[in-house]
């Protein structure tokens, strides 16, 4: 039973005084966080290929549908983020109430997420901007914009573009979050420039069919676009960097949510509303609905704000990973280097600059063919782990203070289950394989790692190096013994 031992609340409360993490964050950063990580891959690529080769026009419900399971979601992990504000995000809420075991998978599911995540809107990004760069005449060489798989030799605008973001990661929190912002503004200025121009040229029968493809083609379509919102669970990583976690965390995840639904739903109406929904078949759906109209200038404007909306999509992924990195290295799950945070910037640099590295390299020199299935499964997984979490702390430790209270609880965790559970189900075969490979991989690891040298593994130096920084050897014991029972 030493694979479900579980870190205590003192164990969590010690964690929070002892954070060396810098705060610096408020609701609005937060929310922008937000915004900055949903707003991207999905709304200006996923959009087209899954209303023409899966849901039609019935993609608005495909997003209504993986919008509703999210709030769900949402509103699980605005109580665990306000009443456990600690870094980590699903595998610190699993930790607590799951086991070790359990929670190490999480957070190796989401280390899958957020680093072919990036490395994936990375290469996204290298190819918008190649376009942009072709429509003034300036052409970058093939040998500079793919891999050696694809005919080139390095894939240099993917890998620049993570290195910079990188850097600015290291500068810190909040000057990363100020980038963030202009950004994300300049982005969803796009957008609503978009739809300015598209939705007075929506032609009702256009809709017609609403369900081409029927019911299955919707919910086969919600598996393929939950990958747009895979980046909301990130926004929970930022929770030991926040001024007042107990307010500003559930505002912050629950207000991105919506608002990032309420978009993707306009988009995906005013798109499949302007043109037959089987001529969106490419990769570039806005722009082409653009040109189709009759503004030249829509190739560039959209091509701008999808370079800012990757971007931000980028910069919160490895965000998100370092921080995920960071809380697994502090519970003794990976090596102790992983949490050295620097003293002047108050950020973890070398788990940052690890993590930048090693999505760098798989930009720019691998061919990042993982559909958008198989980051889904790490996140629904992840998801999954968290609506049980929130149950069973809620039952385990009723005392505990909750600034936020997710309302109706277990009949809304309950619903979130069996929602994730369905979109779960329609991944394909082929993802259910490489998921359980990466989750068989990890469990090695584990194993032979990351159980001897936790925290709680009683004798490993990660346990000693807490004990000797525990004052109240009271609270420490209570989390031992409630570790040893567990």
């Amino acid at each position: 039973m030493e694979l479900f031992r579980k870190k205590s609340l003192g164990m969590f409360q010690h964690n929070l005084a002892q954070s060396s993490l810098k705060k610096g964050l408020n609701a609005i950063d937060i929310t922008l966080l937000g915004l900055g990580i949903i707003i991207g891959t999905g709304i200006f690529v996923l959009t087209g290929v899954v209303a023409a080769d899966y849901a039609g026009p019935g993609i608005m419900l495909s997003f209504i549908l993986a919008g509703i399971t999210c709030a769900f979601v949402a509103l699980a992990y605005s109580e665990l983020a306000a009443a456990l504000p600690v870094a980590g995000s699903g595998y610190t809420y699993t930790y607590s109430t799951l086991g070790e075991i359990v929670a190490w998978l999480v957070g190796w599911g989401l280390i899958l997420e957020y680093s072919v995540g990036s490395a994936t809107v990375a290469v996204g990004w290298s190819a918008y901007l190649t376009g942009l760069l072709k429509s003034t005449g300036f052409h970058l060489p093939q040998a500079l914009t793919a891999g050696p798989m694809e005919g080139g030799l390095i894939n240099l605008p993917a890998m620049l573009i993570v290195g910079i973001i990188t850097l600015l990661l290291i500068r810190g929190t909040k000057e990363s979050a100020r980038v963030n912002k202009i950004l994300v503004f300049i982005k969803v200025a796009a957008i609503f420039i978009f739809l300015f121009l598209a939705a007075p040229s929506v032609e009702p029968v256009n809709w017609v069919p609403v369900l081409p493809f029927g019911w299955h083609g919707v919910s086969a379509g919600t598996a393929v676009i939950f990958f747009s919102y895979i980046g909301f669970d990130c926004i929970a990583t930022a929770a030991e960097e926040t001024n007042n976690p107990n307010r500003d965390m559930p505002i912050g995840i629950i207000a991105s949510l919506l608002i990032c639904t309420l978009l993707y739903i306009a988009v995906s109406a005013v798109l499949t509303g302007v043109v037959p929904y089987s001529d969106l078949n490419n990769a570039e759906p806005v722009a082409y609905v653009l040109r189709h109209l009759g503004y030249s200038f829509g190739s560039a404007l959209v091509g701008t704000g999808a370079l800012c909306g990757l971007s931000t999509v980028i910069l919160v992924f490895l965000f998100a990973q370092s921080r995920v990195f960071f809380a697994m290295s502090r519970d003794g799950l990976l090596p102790k280097s992983f949490s050295k945070v620097n003293a002047k910037t108050g950020t973890p640099v070398e788990v940052t600059l690890i993590v930048g590295t090693l999505v760098a390299i798989m930009a720019g020199l691998t061919p990042i063919h993982v559909i958008a299935e198989m980051t889904s499964a790490g996140t629904l997984f992840a998801f999954l782990c968290s609506l049980l979490g929130v149950m069973i702390l809620r039952k385990r430790h009723p005392e505990l203070p909750r600034p936020f209270r997710c309302p109706a609880l277990y009949p809304m965790a309950t619903l979130g289950i069996v929602f994730c559970g369905y979109i779960f189900s329609n991944l394909s075969v082929h993802t259910f394989m490489m998921f359980g490979g990466w989750l068989f991989v990890g469990l090695l690891i584990y194993l032979f790692y990351g159980h001897k040298h936790s925290v709680l593994s009683v004798g490993s130096d990660a346990h000693r190096r807490y004990r000797a920084q525990v004052e109240d050897s009271e609270t420490f014991g209570a989390g031992t013994t409630a570790a040893s029972e567990s």
